[in-house]
């Protein structure tokens, strides 16, 4: 007997795993994707649910299978994997997002309490020789779990926005994918008001308000290099000031040399390399392109060629200083 149950949750276990991997289930294929017939897999469904899982059901040739959000967090199932990659990134969080290291501190302590052994110093083999110096960007984690669960499940997402002039209005768009560029989250989504793609900056989103999962759309065809639109789209953001430089480097040494946050890249001929990129001063972008390390010209605006020559001014002074010290 203890045998068969040993089969039963083995097999239940394989049904949540399965269950979690996507949103939606037809009956008959899981059914095929666990290698059992209709009635077992109805059996294991219900004790699922009475383990605590929401399992949403729907009638039809074959019937249809949906993991539901339940009133309480029943136990998760996740593989070697997904549990190291869970650990290193609590402690990730823990480390470079301060208002969020008390959750993160204790969803970490609990997921080490039950790793095994072998996991546990994978993990601390990694957390041991990482240094975090990061400071990033505030974000609510609800608010990119609901953002996550309408890019993954194809439904609407409302909430409020501000853009950045600070003007504040409603947004209700088909969420297709979150960006992280190492700085900033966004969301790229297409917004029906404008019948155009958009990119919202996460820390924008009214937190007051709850982003909102509305109704399921039929998933739009991305732009042809989501990569390259998106780093455009940042590049044209709505920043106080917009510049451009010509690099004197082709475009495959670009890429290797020039951060892909810092703005958009295109070639422009075969030797050199437009970049494009935005931020709130005009020495602020000075001191981007003094980051990316190329040498350039055509700067446009001609504003910022002047705010180049005085923050270049202000680096010779100061390493003239420096040089006399030390004489």
């Amino acid at each position: 007997m203890a045998r068969i149950m040993s089969k039963t949750s083995v097999r239940v276990l394989k049904l949540l795993a399965v269950l979690q991997s996507k949103a939606d289930w037809s009956g008959g294929g899981l059914a095929e994707r666990l290698e059992v017939d209709v009635r077992t897999l109805r059996r294991d469904m219900n004790r699922l649910r009475e383990l605590g899982y929401e399992i949403e059901s729907s009638s039809g040739v074959g019937g249809g299978y949906r993991l539901g959000a339940g009133s309480v967090l029943p136990p998760l199932r996740l593989d070697d994997e997904e549990a190291v990659t869970l650990s290193i990134a609590l402690a990730s969080l823990n480390a470079s997002q301060p208002h969020l290291h008390e959750v993160a501190l204790r969803v970490l302590v609990k997921l080490s309490q039950v790793l095994p052994a072998r996991l546990r110093r994978r993990v601390s083999d990694v957390q041991a020789v990482t240094l975090s110096m990061g400071q990033g960007q505030h974000v609510k984690p609800t608010v990119l779990a609901e953002l996550a669960a309408g890019c993954r499940d194809h439904e609407r997402v409302a909430f409020g926005y501000a853009d950045g002039k600070g003007a504040t209005g409603q947004r209700d768009v088909e969420p297709l994918k979150l960006v992280h560029t190492g700085r900033t989250w966004y969301l790229v989504a297409w917004d029906p008001s404008r019948a155009d793609w958009r990119t919202f900056r996460v820390d924008r989103i009214d937190t007051k308000q709850v982003v909102r999962r509305g109704p399921r759309f039929v998933p739009r065809r991305p732009p042809d290099d989501l990569e390259a639109y998106v780093k455009k789209s940042l590049a044209a953001a709505p920043y106080a000031y917009q510049v451009s430089v010509r690099l004197q480097v082709p475009l495959d040494e670009a890429r290797r040399r020039v951060p892909s946050w810092l703005g958009s890249l295109e070639a422009e001929g075969a030797k050199h390399t437009r970049l494009t990129t935005g931020g709130p001063t005009l020495d602020a972008m000075a001191a981007l392109l003094v980051h990316a390390g190329v040498a350039f010209d055509d700067v446009q605006p001609a504003s910022l060629a002047a705010a180049i020559h005085e923050v270049g001014e202000r680096l010779v002074r100061g390493a003239a200083r420096a040089k006399g010290a030390r004489r």
